[in-house]
């Protein structure tokens, strides 16, 4: 699963519409359609709203292992 069908996920089971996501990163409708038929990318700010909104991770929402090794610096 891709993180556009995790968003649509997320979404459909809070039983939202897309207007109601729209109203939360002020745009239109017609833009969170866009996103899930995949015409256009999100803006990673508006990645770290729906975070924030639905209380997950990026990683969550991108599909990374929780497990996920980070490189040593």
């Amino acid at each position: 699963m891709d993180y556009v069908e995790r968003l649509t996920n997320l979404r459909n089971d809070k039983d939202l519409g897309q207007e109601d996501i729209a109203k939360i990163l002020d745009c239109k409708q017609s833009a969170i359609s866009k996103y899930e038929l995949r015409r256009s990318k999100y803006k990673i700010e508006d990645l770290i709203k729906l975070c924030l909104f639905y209380n997950v991770s990026a990683d969550y929402i991108l599909g990374l292992p929780e497990d996920l090794p980070y490189p040593k610096r």
